[in-house]
């Protein structure tokens, strides 16, 4: 069998990271993307092919799917669209400039690079296309809003898109993980610290539980999970024959999911509430 290629966003750390690394050491050629150069030239010092793709930056997407397309002859079998980042804070508190920023990357970056590649996967007649959401794709959750509101409509979005392209061999899958180890809530505070303007908010008090619970915490979080969980439902929907439209990860996401299914939304919003 010819060796299959994949590209990956988002490898400088956690799921990504190590989506790259099991899928290279089962004879994938994996495109391990990160928006820093720096994370590139680190992953190219393991032997992985790395170059820059930033959701953010629309030039840097149209040059990795170029340098994908010159190293494989015009194929790529494989996408999985995987970083993201968050603005913790209360709704009415994210600013419009905060709300665009987000969208840019978690949706539109993502769609961009998936209707980059599409054409290659047309021309060769197959292709998946994987892109990762969250258990907050599924219930909405306080003071996570504009990040659920991304992966709520990155739902639908590929809902559509898997829908489009039924009538040909391009599969579409979701993968919706919860809790997973890595650097997204430390990345998630300074996004914090730059958006929220705590002191002119209206409910300022709530911020200090918000802090000790979110912001200050070194805890694991409950039903928590290695990144090596979602790289298992990844191989699935790379590799099987017959791929799921969805891949629930952890615990927290298989309640969700059938709690978003069987109750009514007030009894689902008290559950989501209690914590």
């Amino acid at each position: 069998m010819a060796q299959r290629s994949v590209l990956i966003t988002g490898c400088s750390s956690g799921i990504g990271l190590d989506a790259a690394r099991t899928l290279a050491k089962r004879n994938w050629r994996v495109f391990a993307t990160c928006r820093a150069e720096a994370d590139c030239e680190r992953l190219r010092g393991e032997g992985l092919e790395s170059f820059r793709l930033d959701y953010d930056d629309e030039a840097s997407i149209a040059a990795a799917v170029a340098e994908v397309a010159s190293r494989t002859g015009g194929t790529l079998d494989a996408l999985f669209n995987n970083g993201a980042f968050a603005i913790p804070g209360a709704v009415e508190d994210v600013p419009r400039a905060a709300m665009k920023a987000i969208f840019e990357t978690n949706l539109i970056g993502y769609h961009d690079l998936t209707c980059k590649v599409i054409p290659m996967m047309r021309r060769q007649g197959h292709g998946r296309i994987v892109n990762n959401s969250s258990v907050l794709g599924l219930v909405g959750a306080r003071w996570r809003g504009a990040y659920v509101a991304t992966k709520f409509a990155l739902e639908g979005l590929s809902d559509t898109l898997r829908i489009e392209l039924r009538p040909t061999n391009i599969k579409v899958c979701l993968i919706e993980p919860g809790p997973i180890p890595s650097k997204f809530r430390e990345n998630a505070i300074s996004q914090f610290e730059h958006w929220i303007d705590e002191d002119a908010s209206p409910i300022k008090a709530d911020y200090a539980a918000f802090r000790a619970n979110y912001v200050n915490s070194t805890a694991p979080s409950r039903f928590e999970l290695p990144a090596s969980a979602v790289t298992e439902k990844l191989i699935h929907a790379l590799e099987s024959p017959r791929p799921k439209a969805r891949y629930y990860v952890t615990k927290a996401t298989h309640i969700m999911g059938i709690a978003r299914r069987i109750l009514p939304d007030a009894a689902l919003d008290w559950l989501i509430a209690k914590g």
